[in-house]
């Protein structure tokens, strides 16, 4: 193969104006995808409790469950949909779905027809955060690509915060119907802003041959010109072709390990988030309401993204997330140390610092190892194959409480911390050759440098 075969990347953009422009709306739409798949948790006991609503207990873990399934397959369809349509109308097309599925779970009359919107809903969530950092990642700059994933992902601990403080102000008054039409919002709002303001990415137009629209978003912009139709003979391709490319070689190998680490990084996330209050109470503590507990958790999820992804823009995302997911096993098995509650809360915080961007890094590296004209789809793959770690922690968790070895909690989920780790591990040391990218990339890189 050689460097004329593949897909080059745009050179980075030489006026930071469609960078922020990007940023700014796509953070604004994992905003929204955060206050979505917080607020579930917090309406289920106004929901359990509408008599109306016919809603049990056993109800809203099933919804619960098939929310995540539903974002399962949003991630597994999206990036194949984002390198075909592109990464505008698959934001476009997400925002919509996971919005007009919060008006249907606003108007569902029972617990049935409300968790089948729900898991639409999650189709949408799904798929929004892979195709949002694909975005984000092929508009920043060098310098701070990956401080700018964190950053965009700040938005959804962002929204984790905003969910239970809106569900405290709205639920007393206006009832648990009214926070689902905040959900709404997007569909008013962002998306007419997307549609009129947000430019597709110009490396995704290069990669599918659509030379034209390309020089006019680099003439608008001010981007660098990209390189002539003449000199690319194999651009993004199908879903089957995209696919085929991730299993090329040792590209193979690097998948499988994205995919496991992605597994344990989301049953870590997800685990912790359902079971840490329970886990703490079989220890003795009382920590207060839930709500604290989530603020606090996401808020040490914003430190550190920010930290995170600028740490990376030295060291590199993948050598980050390894140390960071090795930390978050160390964290996580200390909380199970009974302390005093200021010691806790503090755990409890930094923790989540390391927690949440030691997964979002996989992200970052997933963008940072494969080529333009397969990076959406190994995103998607990547984060769906981690959502069945979204779906096994919270049952694992539920497991641990039936058998009574509750207290093993902690030393269970921190587990999962190592084994990604050493997933990072091994993925960093198949690709030292290629300086932490796949061949393709680097080759893909290396056309830019001679054209340019």
């Amino acid at each position: 193969m050689t460097t004329h075969d593949l897909a080059p990347r745009t050179q980075r953009i030489t006026n930071n104006r469609a960078f922020r422009i990007v940023l700014i709306l796509c953070w604004v739409a994992i905003f929204f995808d955060g206050i979505d798949t917080f607020m579930y948790g917090s309406t289920i006991p106004s929901m359990t409790a509408d008599p109306g609503f016919h809603m049990t207990a056993a109800h809203a873990g099933n919804i619960g469950s098939l929310a995540t399934f539903g974002m399962l397959l949003g991630a597994l369809a999206i990036g194949v949909v984002a390198d075909t349509i592109g990464r505008r109308w698959s934001i476009i097309l997400c925002s919509a779905i996971f919005s007009i599925s919060s008006a249907g779970c606003a108007l569902a009359a029972g617990a049935g027809s409300f968790g089948v919107w729900r898991t639409i809903a999650g189709f949408g969530l799904g798929g929004l955060l892979p195709t949002a950092i694909a975005m984000v990642s092929e508009f920043a700059p060098d310098r701070v690509r990956n401080f700018s994933v964190g950053a965009v992902m700040t938005a959804h601990q962002a929204g984790g915060i905003v969910a239970p403080l809106l569900c405290l102000y709205l639920l007393p008054t206006l009832g648990w119907r009214s926070i689902y039409w905040v959900g709404v919002l997007p569909l008013i709002a962002l998306v007419p802003l997307i549609l009129t303001l947000l430019p597709e990415s110009p490396t995704f137009l290069v990669a599918r041959g659509r030379m034209d629209k390309a020089r006019a978003l680099a003439e608008r912009f001010d981007l660098v010109v990209p390189l002539e139709k003449s000199t690319i003979k194999n651009r993004g391709g199908n879903f089957g072709e995209n696919l085929a490319k991730l299993f090329r070689g040792r590209n193979a190998v690097v998948t499988l390990l994205f995919w496991l680490g992605s597994f344990g990084g989301l049953l870590l996330v997800y685990g912790m988030s359902t079971w840490l209050p329970s886990l703490m109470e079989s220890l003795g503590f009382d920590l207060g309401n839930s709500l604290v507990l989530l603020c606090l958790i996401n808020a040490g999820g914003i430190v550190g993204t920010l930290v995170a992804g600028k740490v990376s823009d030295t060291w590199g995302p993948v050598r980050v997330s390894m140390l960071w997911f090795l930390l978050t096993a160390v964290g996580v098995c200390a909380m199970g140390i009974k302390s005093t509650m200021v010691v806790t809360y503090i755990l409890v915080f930094v923790t989540g610092v390391f927690l949440f961007s030691a997964q979002i890094m996989i992200y970052a590296a997933v963008s940072h190892v494969f080529p333009t004209e397969s990076r959406a789809t190994a995103l998607g793959l990547t984060t769906g194959m981690g959502r069945f770690g979204a779906v096994f922690g919270p049952w694992m968790g539920g497991q641990l409480f039936a058998l009574g070895l509750e207290k093993w909690g902690f030393v269970a989920f921190g587990a999962f911390g190592i084994t990604s780790g050493v997933m990072l591990l091994l993925i960093h040391l198949v690709l030292r050759r290629h300086g932490g990218k796949t061949q393709e990339a680097t080759e893909a890189d290396n056309v830019v440098i001679r054209a340019g």
